[in-house]
């Protein structure tokens, strides 16, 4: 019997929603509609520095503003340190200290992630040198030969990543003291029982080190869905670097515009009239939805 859906959404508060992050909002709401299932939020604020006063609770207004209510109780992470110290610790055999700055990675990196991360050359694999201290942790990954991780996206199809030759043995705890995405994520989403991970193609690259991190934890793997990410008039993915405006919607008529303009990106067919109302407008896009997932699986 499969498990009951359970998806999530899980926006940074670095800054107020802009239209990239609406996208995969939008997504992973309908996917966990036209399932019939759970749609939670996260707020990922495990960068404590990163984070903007205010911001967290400017996107819970939002997206109840363009009637996205969610499911359960809001899970903060800057508050689950503790887990993520669990975890760590249930797979220290597979982690080691690194006392290498960003200077020493840079000039010896092996190469360069997908993502834009160096990659790791394994420096202190085998223990810190005379005279170093810790100052991330990092887990190893397989050797070449052995570290393919493979699985199918529901939008992307099979993809195949090399750890060793990609990734590298990767932080787990940074040298600022926090804990690493990768980790937090990965534990956040066991805990919570996510069963389907609808999110940016600009997370695609990062799903294998998850992948590689759940089974480290003996935890099963979710479905995946990267929708494509919205991108400036450089082609640049549209984010708070990039100076991405934040979404606003002042009454009903604003949100139905925004509503159908994000709608139209991920490529639903709302054919018709413009709804007059949010949850006329929700009524069409979550069929829309079902049959856009159709159409990808057909394809």
């Amino acid at each position: 019997m499969n498990k009951p859906y359970i998806g999530r959404f899980a926006p940074s508060p670095s800054g107020p929603l802009h239209a990239g992050s609406l996208v995969a909002a939008m997504a992973s709401y309908l996917d966990a509609r036209w399932h019939e299932g759970t749609w939670l939020i996260r707020i990922e604020d495990i960068d404590e520095g990163r984070s903007v006063p205010g911001a967290a609770e400017g996107i819970l207004q939002l997206l109840a503003a363009l009637g996205m209510q969610h499911d359960g109780e809001i899970v903060w992470q800057s508050r689950r340190k503790h887990l993520y110290a669990a975890a760590a610790a249930r797979i220290e055999r597979d982690t080691y200290p690194c006392g290498c700055n960003r200077r020493e990675i840079a000039d010896s990196r092996i190469g360069v992630a997908p993502d834009g991360s160096a990659i790791y050359p394994g420096t202190c694999r085998h223990g810190l040198g005379p005279g170093r201290t810790m100052r991330s942790l990092r887990v190893r990954v397989p050797a070449a030969g052995e570290d393919a991780i493979t699985f199918v996206d529901r939008f992307a199809g099979p993809v195949t990543q090399h750890l060793a030759r990609d990734a590298g043995d990767f932080v787990l705890k940074r040298a600022d003291g926090f804990w690493a995405y990768q980790l937090a994520v990965v534990v956040d989403d066991i805990e919570q029982g996510v069963t389907d991970i609808v999110r940016g193609a600009d997370l695609l690259d990062s799903t294998p080190r998850q992948i590689h991190l759940q089974r480290l934890l003996g935890a099963p793997t979710p479905r995946y869905l990267h929708v494509p990410v919205v991108r400036n008039s450089n082609g640049e993915k549209l984010s708070k670097q990039t100076g991405a405006l934040a979404v606003t919607a002042g009454d009903a008529p604003a949100a139905i515009g925004v509503l159908m303009e994000t709608a139209a990106f991920l490529g639903l067919a709302l054919d018709g009239p413009a709804p007059d109302a949010i949850e006329a407008f929700w009524r069409a896009a979550i069929p829309a939805w079902g049959q856009l997932l159709a159409e990808r699986a057909a394809s």
